[in-house]
C-alpha cells in the first residue's frame, strides 16, 4: 500500500493545541504497516472519554473540548482517523474501507485496553464509533451523540447530502478548511483555517478525506448496509447511559437526535440537548458548552 505522511512541520505552533502526538503502528490488511496518531491527555487512572472526529476534520476540532474536560480529573484519548491529521494516509481511494477504518480505530481501543469509555462521536466519529459501541458492548460506558448518525441504507439520503457526496469527487481542489468554515457559525479565524488545512500538502493526502461520502451506505445493499443493521439490532437494545446532543445549525444531521431517543433505550430520562448557534461542527462553534453538556452527563450517570 503506498501512503503518505504529512510533515511534522505542519503541525508547529497550531492556535490552542499544544498536545504532545502519541503513535501506534498498526496493520495496512496488505502486508504492511500505518502510523495512526492520538491525543492521549490526563491522569491514566482518568475516566477515559474517547472523542472522533469526522470528515474532513480531525483531533484538532476537538481543542476547545480536551482542557476543561482533562481538568475534571478525565483521560481524553483523541485519534486521528487514518487518512487525516497526523495519521498515515494511503494514497488510493480503494485502500480505505468502512470495515478497514473499523479495525484501525478497534486498534486504539483494544492497545491501549480502554474501558469504561464515555464516546463523544460527530459526524463520521457515529458511523464509526456507534459501530463500535455496538461490538464491543464492554468497554462502553455511556454515549454522547452529537450531529451524527448510523445510516443503513434503508432510506432516502436527503438532497443536501448527495449534493456534497458529487461535490467531493468532482470539485479539482479538495478544501477541507473551506468545508469546516461552510459548516460552522462562527467566523474562523485564517490560523484555524491553515490548521484544518495542514494534514493535507496537497491533492495527494486527500484520498480518504474524498473517499468518506463514497462509504456512507446509500442503499440497502451497500457493503456496510447488513452490518449496520445488526448494530442497530444492538443498540436497539443498549441500556447504558446514552445522550444526543446536536446543534440547532445542521441541516445534514438534523432529527437523527430524534430517532435515536426513540429507538435506544439507554436515551431514556437523559437530559437531550440542542445546542444553539452551532453549525454541523459544533466542537467548532460551542466547544465549551459541547464539553459541560458531556461532564454533566458523566456526573449524572455515574459508574457504578
Amino acid at each position: 500500500m503506498h501512503k503518505l505522511r504529512t510533515p511534522d512541520t505542519r503541525f508547529n505552533d497550531l492556535p490552542d493545541y499544544p498536545f504532545s502526538p502519541n503513535y501506534i503502528e498498526i496493520d495496512d490488511f496488505e502486508g504492511g504497516k500505518l502510523r495512526m496518531h492520538y491525543l492521549n491527555e490526563g491522569p491514566k487512572n482518568g475516566e477515559v472519554v474517547l472523542m472522533l472526529h469526522g470528515e474532513p476534520s480531525w483531533s484538532f476540532l476537538y481543542r476547545k473540548m480536551i482542557p476543561p474536560i482533562v481538568n475534571s480529573g478525565c483521560r481524553v484519548i483523541a485519534p486521528d482517523l487514518i487518512g487525516f491529521g497526523r495519521s498515515d494516509k494511503p494514497c488510493n481511494q480503494d485502500d480505505y474501507t468502512y470495515q478497514r477504518h473499523l479495525d484501525w480505530l478497534a486498534n486504539i481501543i483494544i492497545r491501549l485496553d480502554l474501558t469504561d469509555i464515555t464516546l463523544v462521536c460527530q459526524d463520521w466519529g457515529g458511523l464509526l464509533g456507534l459501530r463500535l459501541v455496538a461490538e464491543h458492548q464492554h468497554r462502553f460506558a455511556r454515549v454522547c451523540a452529537a450531529n451524527t448518525m448510523l445510516p443503513t441504507g434503508d432510506h432516502a439520503p436527503s438532497e443536501a447530502f448527495s449534493k456534497w457526496k458529487a461535490f467531493s469527487q468532482e470539485v479539482p481542489v479538495f478544501p477541507a478548511s473551506g468545508i469546516i468554515k461552510g459548516a460552522t457559525t462562527n467566523t474562523l479565524s485564517p490560523d484555524v483555517l491553515a490548521a484544518y488545512d495542514a494534514p493535507y500538502p496537497d491533492e495527494s493526502y486527500k484520498a480518504g478525506a474524498r473517499k468518506f461520502p463514497l462509504l456512507v451506505p446509500m442503499t440497502p445493499n451497500d457493503p456496510a448496509s447488513q452490518a449496520n443493521r445488526a448494530a442497530w439490532q444492538v443498540l436497539k437494545q443498549f441500556q447504558k447511559p446514552f445522550l444526543t446532543a446536536f446543534s440547532d445549525s445542521d441541516p445534514v444531521t438534523a432529527g437523527g437526535d430524534k430517532i435515536m431517543q426513540s429507538l435506544i433505550p439507554g436515551c431514556a430520562g437523559q437530559a437531550h440537548t440542542t445546542i444553539e448557534n452551532g453549525g454541523h461542527f459544533l466542537q467548532e462553534d460551542q466547544g465549551e458548552k459541547l464539553a459541560e453538556v458531556v461532564l454533566d452527563f458523566m456526573q449524572a450517570n455515574p459508574i457504578s
